[in-house]
């Protein structure tokens, strides 16, 4: 088992409770933190709220189907590792699936040990490549060094920085809660009182403006904050 602390979020949608308990219990015995839905609506905003690191998918849900919750995630940008379960085991039901977006396909019924090691390989693949470079406007971060620039200048970053930081170019253009902040990069609760986030918000903010540049880290009033232009 991993340690709990930099545990990777993993997002069931399934609406058979027996089948999420057992996925739920095997996978946190793993050391995988895990969010449950019951319905393609509740799925699509807890993959909002939460930011998995992979999805677990059934295909036939109530409501939004499997392959449209699918389609949405794609479409709104979000290359999250999707896994993807039915019951329906004929060929063109599996190319619909990958078509969709998704990134693997299991039929029902399956061993939790199969779908663990589906998990792992998707997860492995999802790793970030050597040599990683993530833009946004006029922003750079390499993954690799652990360093921003902006234009021409050299951003040195702490180790909470870049983390911070890693998190917003991963998740350009949306509002990230500051429950789902603190979770991602601290891993723990500093209670409501902390001013941690707030702190680290404008040590950033004060290294990426440093010459005078638009702000890019906003602040949105009552949910938390976005990198947008």
């Amino acid at each position: 088992m991993q340690a709990m602390s930099d545990a990777v979020r993993i997002l069931v949608i399934d609406d058979d409770p027996k089948i999420s308990a057992v996925v739920r219990r095997g996978l946190v015995y793993e050391g995988y933190r895990v969010v449950e839905a019951a319905t393609g609506e509740e799925g699509l905003a807890k993959a909002r709220e939460h930011l998995p690191d992979l999805v677990v998918l059934d295909v036939m849900l109530p409501g939004i189907d499997g392959l449209e919750v699918c389609r949405r995630l794609r479409a709104a940008g979000d290359e999250t590792a999707i896994l993807m379960l039915t019951a329906r085991d004929q060929v063109r039901d599996r190319v619909e699936g990958l078509e969709t977006g998704a990134d693997d396909y299991m039929v029902k019924p399956f061993s939790f040990e199969e779908l663990l090691a589906r998990v792992r390989a998707l997860l492995r693949r999802r790793a970030a490549p050597s040599g990683e470079i993530l833009r946004f406007v006029d922003l750079e971060l390499d993954v690799d060094a652990r360093e921003a620039h902006r234009g021409e200048r050299t951003i040195p970053l702490t180790t909470t920085e870049y983390n911070l930081l890693l998190l917003f170019m991963r998740h350009p253009r949306k509002v990230l809660t500051r429950d789902v902040i603190m979770d991602r990069v601290w891993s723990y609760d500093f209670g409501g009182e902390s001013n941690v986030l707030e702190v680290y918000v404008r040590y950033l903010r004060n290294k990426l403006e440093a010459n005078g540049e638009p702000r890019l880290i906003h602040t949105v009033r009552g949910a938390g904050y976005v990198l947008k232009e």
